[in-house]
């Protein structure tokens, strides 16, 4: 029998060897009463069971408000669900095994940490349609780290002003642009006028120098037929690429569009956070990013080392290491994308901690806009960097004979 296998980090003042059996038993065939038609051979084979389970030491402080004192006995349980039970419907999945056995009675912590697919889930979706190696064929990039950069909407350009910097950008031989995750299509900058206004830019560049350099538009809506009609306008003006907020329209959303797409669909996980920082509740992002890989996504953000926000450079790392570990095969891997107070300072101990390899989109915002010397210096610097930590020389060292990444230096080091 084929198992989807959950892996759950379980917090009860109870036993957590009760508690995992009444979630398998309250998410599959459990019920308060029997009902009609029930037999033991219908819950034998639809039954979720405990395969294995694992004690933790106890915690003295709930992860939920509960009344009382510890201790709070902790433990990881391995729950197998049937797949005729579930079947490949990540709705389903997710509604089942994962979703309402948060709602269960005498748990105190509850997080979803593994999660092991069949193989009858090999084919089911789509998956990337252009992934690590799609990203670098579009950017023309093979052997180095994309290296990206971010039009942020804080600065309140309309279409005109943000084409004059993309121009510029463009000129200093960056290789991806994207709009921010909070750039869709405001009064002052339509989604429409803004298309408009930078993919000339992008194809006169194109024709005199062969580099195309990927601009992804922010086209995220609730109403899934304007999200294609939004895609739809990047295909048309020549575009190749498109940011989509993932949390905000869901999988239904994403499972429409994937199948319609042409272009790379960059995932930004805005709202992630919610499910996951506190330790003790929500997932690990090794289980979330399946059902989004799945779904198709191309281009997949991680955050970074040294992130301007609450990650820790562990948790990156093992996000970088499971969107990079195939699901079925190579193919379904997206390019895992850096970001999050990127500049070139954290390219050493990016480039090591990844294992020493530069399949990866970098993603600077104001690591590169204000840069000292202007953006294009501070795409250079960025450049600079990475060949100092790919060929193994400190930064400061290489700094010397390199201007841009010296200044680069000066302006962010300090607050490193």
């Amino acid at each position: 029998m084929s198992l989807i296998v959950l892996t759950y980090l379980l917090e009860t003042p109870g036993s957590v060897e009760a508690l995992a059996a009444k979630i398998a038993s309250d998410q599959s065939t459990g019920t308060f009463v029997p009902v009609p038609g029930e037999t033991e051979e219908l819950k034998n084979r639809v039954a979720a069971r405990v395969l294995d389970l694992r004690p933790l030491p106890p915690v003295t402080m709930p992860s939920l408000p509960q009344q009382g004192s510890g201790p709070y006995n902790r433990g990881e349980a391995d729950i197998g669900f049937p797949f005729e039970a579930i079947g490949t419907d990540l709705s389903a999945l997710m509604t089942i095994a994962i979703g309402g056995a948060f709602s269960i009675r005498g748990l105190t912590g509850i997080r979803i940490v593994g999660l092991k697919l069949p193989e009858e889930f090999r084919g089911a979706y789509p998956g990337p349609q252009f992934g690590v190696a799609g990203t670098r064929r579009l950017t023309g990039v093979t052997d180095r780290p994309v290296i990206g950069t971010i039009i942020k909407p804080a600065l309140g350009l309309r279409p005109p002003e943000t084409a004059a910097l993309v121009g510029e950008l463009i000129r200093s031989g960056v290789d991806f642009i994207k709009d921010d995750e909070k750039l869709m299509s405001p009064a002052y900058s339509p989604l429409e006028q803004r298309i408009s206004a930078i993919m000339p830019l992008v194809l006169d560049h194109e024709q005199k120098t062969g580099k195309k350099v990927m601009v992804a538009f922010g086209i995220s809506h609730t109403d899934p037929d304007q999200m294609m009609r939004n895609h739809d306008l990047v295909v048309e003006a020549g575009g190749n690429c498109a940011v989509v907020n993932i949390n905000s329209i869901g999988m239904g959303a994403m499972a429409f569009l994937r199948k319609r797409s042409q272009i790379a669909l960059h995932a930004h996980r805005n709202g992630w956070d919610i499910l996951t920082r506190h330790p003790g509740l929500g997932f690990d992002f090794s289980v979330w990013q399946q059902f989004w890989r799945l779904l198709g996504v191309d281009q997949f953000q991680i955050n970074g080392i040294q992130s301007k926000y609450w990650e820790p450079d562990d948790s990156f790392v093992r996000s970088f290491k499971a969107v990079s570990t195939p699901l079925f095969s190579p193919e379904d891997c997206p390019m895992p994308v850096a970001g999050s107070g990127q500049w070139g300072g954290q390219a050493p101990e990016t480039y090591a901690r990844t294992g020493r390899t530069v399949d990866l989109l970098y993603l600077c915002g104001g690591g590169i806009v204000s840069h000292p010397g202007g953006p294009a210096a501070g795409v250079v610097a960025v450049q600079q960097a990475w060949a100092a930590a790919v060929e193994g020389i400190p930064l400061e060292t290489y700094a010397k004979t390199h201007p841009e990444l010296r200044q680069a230096i000066e302006k962010f080091g300090k607050d490193a």
